[in-house]
């Protein structure tokens, strides 16, 4: 049975939370609720959301601090804001934070199930990246610190020659370092092997 998407809503009005997690369950997701924000950052069960609902103004932590310690801790949910007050320096600093969206209650029911939609959309390909990212990193970290200075000459585009000349090693030993660090990279091409080291050196956070 394929895993259902998690929607977290993070609200203090019970109410609305309530009736947030009944809308957006329509989407046939798994909704989680907090009524503050240091709840839901607390709840391991957030790391996993494909989304985060956040509301602007909560006691306790604001969502523009939860946003800014989802970062701190490597979650990339996207986050859509809701909010019942028009602040606008508010909006622009999450959106400059990755905010998905900054929605003034009250807000049109499909406009933010749209928008849920496509946040989804993006958190699942944001885990997807950083997964990948995490797989690189821990085939880099396999490596000999002699096959990560072939590396690095790889990635700056220089041949065998000119990496032996720079390392001070015959041709024949950086072609069995090269063989080494493309079988522990499990890559195939240098091109392969540039965007790999590209992303493990990125880690998975980012």
């Amino acid at each position: 049975m394929k895993e259902r998407d998690l929607v977290c809503v993070v609200e203090d009005d019970s109410v609305v939370r309530q009736s947030l997690a009944m809308l957006i369950g329509t989407l046939g997701v798994e909704v989680r609720g907090h009524a503050t924000g240091r709840a839901f950052l607390d709840d391991p069960a957030s790391r996993a959301a494909a989304c985060v609902v956040l509301d602007v103004r909560m006691p306790g932590l604001g969502g523009l601090e939860v946003q800014a310690r989802m970062a701190e801790l490597g979650m990339t949910a996207p986050v859509i804001f809701i909010t019942g007050h028009g602040d606008v320096p508010m909006a622009v600093e999450a959106m400059r934070g990755g905010a998905v969206d900054f929605l003034q209650k009250p807000f049109d029911n499909q406009a933010l199930l749209a928008r849920v939609r496509q946040a989804i959309d993006r958190g699942r390909d944001l885990r997807q990246a950083a997964e990948q990212r995490g797989i690189a990193a821990a085939r880099l970290a396999k490596l000999s610190p002699r096959e990560r200075e072939v590396l690095d000459l790889l990635v700056a585009g220089k041949m065998n020659k000119a990496i032996a000349a720079d390392l001070g090693i015959s041709a024949k030993t950086v072609e069995d370092h090269r063989a080494s660090l493309m079988r522990k990279m499990q890559v195939r091409s240098v091109a392969e092997l540039v965007r790999l080291a590209a992303d493990g050196r990125r880690g998975p956070a980012q």
